[in-house]
Formats: C-alpha cells, sequence, structure tokens
C-alpha cells in the first residue's frame, strides 16, 4: 500500500478547521486535524509546501517510521506549527491503519479501558446568579462537571471566558475578531472575588459538582500559590493554568503551599515542553492536545509517562479542534488507563454534523465513541467547498494602567 495523493481543507462552520486528508493507492483514506486557532493558514501552508511532497509513495502503515521522519528528520524540531502538521499526519495514518483493520483506532492501542469518558462543559456568567443559571442549565443537560468562569465587579472589561452583559451563557464560546480585540484585567479584583463565588457554587449545588476554573495564566507566582491554598475547601477538581506554561519552576511554589489539583499543557506541543512537571509530579492532569501535540503516536508516549507519575489527562478540546481532533482524542480517552476528563464543548451543530459525518455521541454527562473502522469521522469535501478562510485573532491583555499582560 501506497499514499498516492494529500489535500489540505480550510474553513468550516464558524471556525477555519484545517483538515488533511490522505489517500492510498487501495482507495482507502485517512482524515487528520492541523487547526491551530487564530494561526491556521501556516500548518496549511506547512503541510502543502515541505510534508505531502515527502508523503507521496510512503506506506501509511508505518505510522512510526513516518512520525520519526517528519520530527527527528527535522533540523528545526516541534514548534505549534510543525507539530499540528504532524499531528494531522498521524491522524490520518491511525484512521487508514483502522480502516485496513476493520478496527476502531481505540482496539489498536489494547482496547477500552472504559465505556463512556467523562467531559465538562463551560458555564459562564456576567455575575454569579447568571453564572448559577448557567450551571443549572448544564445540570439539566446531563453534565456532571462544569469548567466555571464569572464577571468581576469593578472590572473595566469582561474577564477572561466569560459573555457579554445579557449574551448567551448558556452556550458561550469565546468570538474572536478580525483584529486583535483588548480586554483589561486587575489580578486584586479577581484574587478578591473569585473565592466567593466558589463559596456560593458549593451553597447551592452542593459537594458532588465537579468544578473546574481557568485562570489562563494571569496570576504571578506568589499568587497563585496563595489563590490555591485560599480555595482549598472549595474541593476545585482543578485549577487550570494559575501561571504562565512556560515558567514550569514556578509550579514547585504552588505545589509546596496548596494541594488544590492543577491543570496544564494545552499550549503544549511536545513530550519535552512537559516532561519535567510530570517526572516532578507537580500537576495532576495533562491538558496537551492531540493536533498540537503531534497526533495520536506522539500522545500515547505522555499518556504513558504520566500514567507512572499519578498524573491523569484533561485534554483540550476547544471548538478549534475539528470533530476529527475530538475523535482522536475520543479513542484515546476510551484506552487511557489514567482518564481524567475531556473538555467538551458541542460542535453538533447540523452544518458541523454535515462537513462531519460521525456516530460518536454525548449522553448523560459522557462522551461515547464509536465501533466504527478508524477514527469514525468522515469528511464531506462537497460541503468544505461552502466554506472559506476568514482571518481571526486571540485577544491582547492589558492591565487597568495599561501594561500588557498574559492573554
Amino acid at each position: 500500500m501506497k499514499i498516492t495523493d494529500a489535500k489540505v481543507f480550510v474553513g468550516g462552520p464558524g471556525k477555519n478547521y484545517v483538515t488533511l486528508k490522505i489517500m492510498t493507492d487501495e482507495g482507502i483514506y485517512g482524515l487528520g486535524d492541523a487547526t491551530l486557532n487564530n494561526r491556521e493558514t501556516l500548518p496549511a501552508k506547512f503541510l502543502g509546501d515541505y510534508l505531502i511532497p515527502c508523503l507521496i509513495g510512503m506506506d501509511p502503515r508505518k505510522s512510526e517510521d513516518i512520525w520519526q521522519y517528519f520530527y527527528r528528520g527535522a533540523y528545526f524540531r516541534r514548534g505549534p506549527i510543525s507539530m499540528a502538521a504532524i499531528g494531522a499526519i498521524d491522524m490520518a495514518l491511525w484512521d487508514i491503519k483502522g480502516k485496513i483493520a476493520g478496527l476502531p483506532v481505540y482496539q489498536l492501542f489494547g482496547g477500552k479501558s472504559r465505556e463512556g469518558a467523562l467531559v465538562y462543559a463551560h458555564a459562564t456568567g456576567a455575575d454569579i446568579e447568571g453564572l448559577c443559571d448557567s450551571i443549572s442549565y448544564y445540570l439539566s443537560e446531563g453534565y456532571q462537571a462544569v469548567r466555571v468562569q464569572c464577571g468581576i465587579p469593578g472590572m473595566a472589561d469582561k474577564s477572561y471566558g466569560v459573555a457579554d452583559q445579557g449574551g448567551d451563557s448558556k452556550h458561550f464560546i469565546t468570538q474572536f475578531g478580525s483584529l486583535p480585540e483588548q480586554e483589561i484585567w486587575s489580578t486584586e479584583k479577581y484574587l478578591q472575588f473569585m473565592p466567593k463565588v466558589f463559596e456560593e457554587i458549593r451553597s447551592r449545588f452542593g459537594p458532588e459538582l465537579k468544578v473546574l476554573h481557568d485562570v489562563h495564566h494571569r496570576l504571578l507566582p506568589r499568587e497563585a500559590a496563595a489563590f490555591a491554598k485560599e480555595v482549598e475547601p472549595f474541593n476545585l477538581y482543578w485549577l487550570e493554568d494559575p501561571t504562565p506554561a512556560e515558567d514550569q519552576t514556578a509550579l514547585r511554589l504552588i505545589r509546596q503551599h496548596s494541594t488544590t489539583p492543577i491543570a496544564i499543557g494545552e499550549v503544549f506541543n511536545s513530550l519535552w515542553d512537559c516532561k519535567q512537571m510530570i517526572e516532578e509530579e507537580l500537576i495532576d492532569f495533562i491538558r496537551i492536545s492531540a493536533t498540537y501535540g503531534g497526533g495520536i503516536t506522539h500522545l500515547r508516549r505522555i499518556v504513558e509517562l504520566a500514567a507512572i507519575h499519578n498524573v491523569r489527562t484533561g485534554f483540550h478540546g476547544a471548538p478549534s479542534h475539528s470533530p476529527i481532533s475530538m475523535a482522536a482524542q475520543g479513542h484515546l480517552n476510551a484506552w487511557a488507563p489514567n482518564f481524567g476528563i475531556q473538555e467538551y464543548l458541542v460542535l453538533g451543530t447540523p452544518e458541523c454534523d454535515a462537513l462531519f459525518p460521525a456516530e460518536h455521541f454525548y449522553q448523560d454527562g459522557m462522551f461515547y465513541i464509536s465501533d466504527a473502522p478508524g477514527l469514525g469521522v468522515d469528511f464531506d469535501e462537497q460541503q468544505s467547498e461552502r466554506y472559506s478562510f476568514e482571518r481571526t485573532y486571540h485577544p491582547v491583555v492589558r492591565l487597568e494602567d495599561g501594561t500588557l499582560w498574559n492573554y
């Protein structure tokens, strides 16, 4: 079997999904996701100009060797652009291998460790009342875990992950502008208010609800350590990205002062980014994704390293990851003995379902992967013609005095 061609498609309903399709001389094809949020054309161009020409004529069954070819064979390694491109190739090759075997990809790992994977939704509110309404909605939809983000009184702008006043807090997904928007941040106001939010949530919803919260890199190490200690009584399922991820030594200070579980890694793109924090057991959940993390082959290595250091999975699942990437993670979630939880923002609009037909489904707080061969997701090229690339940017963040801060 040989690879005969590969195509890259950019576009989708509300998102610039980067979809790779690899074709073979036996008529079997595989799909991968290379969507790098707000930088989508870069991995698409890298694939088209540099990687796809090397793929032609290769045996798609040799996924390990092909992964090493593109990673170890390169002089300049790692980085989100390169790893998203390699990740898309790797997903597509596993998709092909599963179709050859007539098996879902999780069976190629060793089979399921669980029937369904626990997922969490994003609850948000401009104030505590709005947030609690959002939590109540997700509980009515069967969710057992929610990430909570709340507007901060006195802050000139909405805080990270919060819908605009009067917006739809039940289905909120962060929107990006055609040029960078600017958000204003106050660490002092945030630190004074957020413990009150957790106290109210526990008062209303009790101790069983799994409550997650994303700081989004906004705190200094000492601030993060003090905050993690202060919120210990509220038993968070995790505190996400308390400090910028590139300074992994900061996690030692947090660990020394608090037992609040820490989740980090959605901006990572290789084992080497998270090796130290896993081996030193400075985190409790690793958040790296199948797309940015170089695909299934590399993510399995990270999961296995994490397993021997008491670190569980909590893969990134923002809507910038297409249903192909979410399926790849779904197969890993079904298999991983150290599975923790999966971020799940519903992509199941009629437009998205038409572009990426699949039989995977959500029910009662769990995500269930289908038994279709391969990844279990298809791609409708005719539907893709409806969409084109539209440039977007993440916001930038400034402190109240104008200082540029961490997004």
